[in-house]
């Protein structure tokens, strides 16, 4: 066993402090220090350089004062953070992506910067099943009806024009097949759903599903779920002409990234009537602006705050990828999930 590690467990109330403990004692012997930051009670933001950080510089400045070893989701591991703690080795943040890190100034101090890659991918896929279902079959709406306006006057949606669609039989696209949209496709496949995929990362068969161009992906499919990375290419990947590709009455289910939707040409394909439904977890501005058009079409969308990766799970399997790599750091051994 190697010489104790001190390690600052700076969670929040989401990844508790208390959980990176717990999955650092199976992994190395450390001496810990907890700091408990505020989000999501508090928001998240832009810190100084970095973006979606906890404005905590002080308080982590103070928490890293002989720390080897930082261990946070949404700490600012700022130019001044890293320059105030010049003890510190290594930083792994508890989450698909360091963007609460300023990696060019985490390099030039020498400190080793990982990740937590595919913590939330289970939860996302599941979220996303659960908002294609709650589009589908109005559950929010019937919701609504029944427990707020005490109306059972949902017993319209059994008509044939306003009843919903089943997944059994029905072609389904996914667009993107990575940790997620793995997932989706197989838990829709077990429903009995037409799955089809257009991944340009992908090649050749995936599972025994149909490969497909954006635009034929489009044509056939009467529900589209998006399930790939924001990139400066796939930006706006779905925008008015796409939208207007899909069959009357289809169905766009976004629960990936805002930004790859075009909110606008959304709003007029569901206002004109050409889509049924929508449902979306996320957003080109977050929070939802108070001038989207979204909320206006309640009837036609479901709408939740970005909730695809609230789960305990991911916090617990965070808190187990982050600790892991602070064993492989501690042991010598290479690290799995490095950007510096």
């Amino acid at each position: 066993m190697t010489s104790s590690v001190r390690v600052v467990a700076a969670g929040d109330h989401f990844v508790l402090p208390s959980l990176i403990t717990a999955a650092l004692a199976r992994e190395a012997d450390c001496a810990v220090r907890e700091l408990t930051l505020g989000w999501p009670l508090e928001p998240f933001g832009p810190v100084a350089e970095v973006s979606e950080a906890s404005d905590a510089e002080d308080d982590l400045i103070g928490a890293l004062a002989d720390a080897q070893v930082l261990v946070t989701q949404m700490g600012p591991v700022t130019e001044r953070v890293l320059a105030a703690c010049p003890g510190l080795r290594l930083v792994v943040v508890c989450r698909g992506g360091p963007v609460n890190v300023n990696l060019t100034a985490a390099r030039r101090h020498g400190v080793r910067v990982c990740f937590a890659p595919g913590r939330n991918a289970a939860a996302t896929a599941e979220f996303t099943i659960g908002l294609l279902l709650a589009a589908l079959r109005r559950i929010p709406q019937a919701h609504d009806l029944l427990a707020r306006r005490r109306s059972w006057a949902g017993s319209a949606y059994y008509t044939y024009a306003d009843s919903g669609l089943e997944l059994e039989d029905l072609p389904i696209g996914l667009v993107g097949h990575g940790a997620v949209g793995g997932r989706v496709a197989r838990v829709l496949c077990a429903f009995g759903a037409r799955v089809m995929v257009y991944d340009p990362h992908v090649r050749g068969e995936v599972h025994g599903l149909r490969l497909s161009t954006l635009d034929d992906l489009l044509c056939r499919s009467r529900v589209i779920s998006l399930h790939a990375r924001l990139t400066a290419e796939t930006r706006g990947l779905v925008g008015a002409r796409e939208l207007a590709l899909l069959p009357p009455g289809a169905v766009v289910v976004n629960a990936a990234r805002g930004p790859l939707l075009d909110e606008e040409a959304l709003c007029d394909a569901l206002e004109c009537g050409r889509l049924a439904a929508a449902a979306l977890d996320t957003y080109a501005r977050e929070p939802l602006p108070p001038d989207s058009r979204l909320p206006a079409l309640a009837d036609r969308v479901v709408l939740t705050p970005h909730l695809g990766g609230a789960s305990r799970a991911v916090a617990e399997k965070a808190a187990r990828i982050a600790a892991a790599e602070v064993g492989r750091w501690a042991r010598g051994e290479p690290l799995a999930h490095c950007l510096t």
